[in-house]
């Protein structure tokens, strides 16, 4: 890998995006890389990843204006289509993945960070959609999670001004769970993902999909997914254990780790 670094720390994975002269800017390779490393995740092993840039500055500046310079209109459908199919990969991951915002996260930057299940953000971070102030829309998702994380009006304002938010705002309005300072914010992420990675492993995934499945579906229908998700953790290793440990009165036994099965 050239511009993708992956390390695992027990059972959490960390994805680097590693172009930081470019400020992380994502071109074709670097979207091959990540597509590589996400199909390289131990999932027996790895129950949450964190997705962020290498540097202070930029966690991804956006997508490579140099190389969409020169794109055809079927070039450019199929330079969005490659984007897409690794942020959907990333969306619908089996495990949770958690977006670092270390600095800039613009256009193809937010659009990735928006294709996490969490955000958490240092304070020098700046989200935006620049895309009109280039002549063209959001390409990797932008008009669509947007709109579903922080509101259509909010969203439509960030995208047809083409305006750069900070951190402060960015919490305001939802696009982040939280802001920290530069030097604690990969400590706060790993933490956040141990805490997931200490529980049920079964019961995380199927929450994910719950939820994910379920917000694409009317009430009815999604609470008939959700009903379905909830069933299949019974008969689990870890449903037995899970609920066991907490009819013991005694708590004699030292609690052990859910075993992913």
């Amino acid at each position: 890998m050239e511009f993708v670094l992956y390390e695992v720390k027990g059972q959490v994975g960390i994805i680097t995006i590693s172009r930081e002269k470019a400020l992380n800017a994502l071109n074709s390779t670097v979207l091959e890389e990540l597509d590589k490393t996400l199909d390289g995740v131990d999932l027996n092993e790895i129950r949450c990843l964190i997705l962020t840039g290498a540097g202070e500055k930029s966690f991804v500046a956006g997508a490579d204006i140099g190389e969409m310079s020169t794109l055809t209109k079927a070039e450019g459908e199929a330079f969005g289509k490659k984007g897409n199919d690794v942020f959907r990969k990333i969306e619908t991951f089996p495990i949770p993945v958690i977006a670092a915002v270390n600095g800039f996260a613009l256009g193809g930057g937010c659009e990735l960070s928006m294709s996490c299940d969490i955000r958490i953000c240092s304070e020098n971070a700046v989200f935006g959609q620049p895309e009109v102030g280039l002549g063209i829309t959001p390409g990797f998702g932008g008009t669509q999670r947007l709109a579903r994380l922080v509101g259509p009006g909010m969203a439509k304002q960030m995208i047809y001004t083409a305006r750069n938010i900070k951190a402060d705002e960015a919490f305001r309005i939802g696009l982040v769970n939280a802001v920290y300072p530069q030097a604690e914010l990969m400590a706060a992420a790993e933490k956040m993902a141990a805490g997931i990675a200490k529980n049920a492993p079964i019961a995380v995934r199927n929450c994910k999909k719950a939820i994910n499945d379920g917000l694409e579906a009317d009430m009815d229908e999604a609470l008939v997914i959700e009903e379905k998700l909830f069933g299949d953790c019974f008969e689990t290793e870890d449903q037995k254990y899970g609920m066991a440990f907490f009819l013991d009165k005694n708590k004699e036994k030292v609690k052990e780790p859910f075993q992913n099965k």
